[in-house]
């Protein structure tokens, strides 16, 4: 839980804190888990819940986009990686960090944490397609800024 907890705030004293009062919500409201086998994947929402109410409290919201761009981007036209195949996890995950705080956010949730688009849709408070949108144009952004490590070009 402190993994994921940090992997989204970055800071390794608040992705504590995050963890602990996690925990403490958790337990105080253990009593409305109806399947106990569940515990894991409940604990893991209330932290990134978390995390996310703490991100807002700082004021870094996610800014919704305007309903019209959703139909123009294709997102199953997405082309290969492109990136170099020597790229490290230590490269992608700084460049992740360099995104935009909606695109960091979705492409998190989703790369990392394994979350599939309704389940962002829930978290974030936004629609699958903005989640889609979010995680395509991250994605895209992303690649650039691989690219542009490697190859010193700047962004």
């Amino acid at each position: 839980m402190y993994n994921t907890a940090f992997r989204i705030v970055k800071d390794s004293y608040h992705a504590e804190d995050i963890m602990q009062d996690a925990f403490l919500l958790a337990f105080t409201k253990l009593g409305t888990l109806n399947d106990h086998n569940m515990f894991g994947p409940w604990l893991k929402r209330i932290v990134i819940n978390s995390c996310l109410d703490s991100i807002k409290a700082k004021r870094m919201e996610l800014y919704p986009l305007n309903e019209e761009i959703y139909k123009l981007v294709d997102i199953e036209n997405d082309s290969g990686w492109g990136v170099p195949e020597d790229t490290d996890i230590s490269e992608v995950l700084a460049a992740i960090e360099e995104l935009p705080i909606n695109y960091k956010t979705t492409v998190k949730l989703f790369l990392l944490e394994g979350y599939d688009h309704q389940e962002i849709s829930e978290i974030l408070q936004i629609s699958e397609n903005a989640s889609r949108t979010y995680l395509h144009r991250g994605k895209t952004r992303l690649k650039e800024k691989l690219k542009n490590m490697r190859y010193g070009t700047g962004y």
